[in-house]
């Protein structure tokens, strides 16, 4: 089925995406090879989930799938993160509301327009909650390019943008995948504390201070991770503060939903550390941050306070 692709993205600028691309759904041997070899590494440590073999065939998420409509939201806000040492770091996609909610609310009204267009039209959205390679999407629909941290960055904002997908049965006019420019800097493999970026474009979640924060369940971090915290309690921005392109090219969100809620910029360490069911429950109920368990915020704000007293003796 043939549509007019222009129609499509003018829509999607209207609801308030930041850009959108199409990619025409063809075999990609590389992508899937690189996902494949990243699993075989055991790089994913506990998230199961990314062996879904969905994740490596658009096709089994949708059959009748000839496009992926791709599209992007600017989340960047200009507050810097804290260096006080009482205070916990959380990184900067987490401080508004929870992006899932935001992109699956435009989502479903591109998709729900799409479909009034004709009776046989047939579409799909995702936004990080589906077997579906976001960024690979993204880069071949042309809306930037997966970098060395493994981040998608785009020449308008950088990498702080959230990413979403509509899988269609429509036969769309591609655009041309874009071209990958981090050229010979190494910046975020070298300000990553860990080494987690253990090579350009590939991450080892299990020496990620992000992955550790956010979805490690242990009781305990691991002794390389509580070493190289430095007040994170929710995600690393490091890789992404670092990057020139963020540098100079980030640019403040005109996405309300994405201004920071006070108390996520720069929490007490302290007052974390001993964060109540209740308290948890009142604070995160509308963000991202809701992953996180009470438990878990109490062990990394634990950790970070324990490191500090080590740190003045």
């Amino acid at each position: 089925m043939k549509f007019d692709r222009d129609r499509i993205k003018k829509k999607a600028l209207d609801l308030g995406f930041h850009k959108v691309g199409i990619a025409a759904v063809e075999n990609d041997d590389n992508a899937v090879q690189h996902l494949q070899d990243w699993l075989d590494r055991g790089y994913h440590a506990d998230m199961d989930w990314m062996k879904n073999p969905k994740r490596q065939d658009i096709r089994a998420c949708l059959p009748e799938v000839r496009s992926v409509i791709a599209v992007v939201l600017n989340y960047y806000t200009s507050q810097a993160h804290s260096e006080n040492s009482e205070e916990g770091k959380i990184s900067r996609y987490g401080w508004g509301r929870d992006y899932h909610k935001v992109l699956h609310k435009k989502l479903k009204a591109l998709t729900a327009w799409l479909q009034e267009q004709d009776a046989g039209i047939i579409a799909k959205y995702y936004a990080d909650t589906g077997p579906v390679q976001d960024k690979v999407w993204a880069q071949r629909a042309g809306l930037g390019w997966i970098a060395k941290n493994s981040n998608l960055i785009t020449r308008e904002y950088g990498s702080w943008v959230f990413l979403g997908e509509i899988l269609t049965n429509l036969e769309l006019e591609s655009d041309r995948p874009h071209t990958e420019h981090c050229g010979t800097c190494t910046r975020c493999l070298d300000a990553c504390p860990t080494g987690a970026i253990v090579r350009p474009f590939v991450v080892d979640a299990n020496r990620c201070i992000a992955y550790h924060t956010i979805e490690n369940r242990s009781e305990t971090l691991p002794e390389n991770i509580t070493a190289n915290l430095n007040n994170w309690v929710a995600g690393c921005d490091i890789c992404q503060d670092v990057c020139p392109w963020n540098q100079r090219f980030a640019k403040e969100t005109d996405a309300i939903a994405f201004q920071p809620y006070p108390d996520n910029i720069a929490p007490k360490l302290s007052d974390l550390a001993q964060l109540s069911d209740e308290q948890w429950d009142r604070q995160f109920r509308a963000s991202a941050l809701r992953r996180i368990k009470p438990t878990m915020w109490r062990r990394n704000a634990k950790a970070n306070l324990e490191r500090n007293i080590e740190r003045l003796d």
